[in-house]
């Protein structure tokens, strides 16, 4: 009997153990977030922020308050975006178990997810000091929600717009396409593995990053809200019509932040 055949049979089954992994962080994510969500509408606290969300509540946050908001934020993208990137780290998963059936170096892809979420935490970074901002001006409720129909309206036709725009479909292209990704931006190594997922993630941050905006529309912990958008994302980058999807996306988003500008 050949000693190593339960630790092959285990390789050949990388992307299961992969996909599992993926599932069980992103529903890990989703039932924190569902949790605070309804503490906070319960109590009026955020406990992952540690902020009073009701009342008259309504005084500048301490600087100190930026740490438990990036927490959030970044928390949040885990469970919108690594449904998402799935397919790319699945076939980065993939070739590495290729390349570890044909003896040649390889590494783990957790170090490829983990370069992909680094650019969403720099993002959750900036997402957590636009809202620190926004409720310093009095802009966004105490439950996190648009004040300002200016605002909303000008959030939504910006990201109706850049729906249409070419960076957008640079952007969703390259994260449509795993294959042409791996095949033409290939680094060797750990850092080399640490740096593609970071490219990954920059893309996908570029492609997604006013839709993530819109969160201050209808509420930043608004669970549907955030389902919505989650969906939207997943569908535009793995449905074969996604981008004909997001345009069309656009084109309603523009409408409705006209509506919202003119209704107020």
């Amino acid at each position: 009997m050949n000693p190593t055949a339960p630790l092959e049979s285990v390789l050949k089954r990388d992307r299961l153990i992969v996909a599992t992994g993926l599932i069980g962080i992103t529903l890990l994510a989703w039932g924190y977030m569902v949790h605070e969500a309804r503490a906070m509408v319960q109590t009026g606290v955020c406990h992952c922020a540690g902020m009073k969300m009701s009342g008259p509540d309504m005084q500048p946050w301490a600087a100190s308050q930026l740490l438990p908001l990036f927490l959030m934020w970044a928390e949040m993208m885990v469970a919108m975006m690594v449904p998402s990137a799935a397919p790319m780290i699945l076939m980065f998963a993939t070739v590495q178990r290729k390349r570890r059936e044909q003896e040649r170096p390889y590494v783990s892809t957790a170090i490829f997810a983990c370069g992909y979420l680094a650019a969403w935490t720099f993002f959750s970074a900036l997402a957590a000091l636009a809202q620190w901002a926004l409720h310093a001006q009095a802009l966004l409720s105490p439950m996190m929600v648009s004040t300002s129909p200016l605002l909303g309206g000008t959030l939504l036709m910006a990201a109706g717009v850049f729906q249409w725009t070419p960076f957008k479909d640079a952007c969703l292209t390259h994260c449509r396409s795993p294959l042409s990704f791996i095949m033409t931006d290939w680094r060797e190594g750990r850092v080399g593995a640490f740096v593609m997922g970071l490219k990954h993630g920059a893309f996908c941050t570029g492609c997604c990053w006013f839709l993530m905006a819109l969160l201050f529309v209808a509420g930043v912990m608004n669970i549907w809200w955030i389902a919505v958008i989650s969906f939207f994302v997943l569908f535009e980058k793995v449905v074969p019509q996604g981008m004909r999807l997001g345009r069309w996306t656009g084109a309603l988003l523009v409408g409705w932040g006209i509506w919202m500008m003119a209704a107020r």
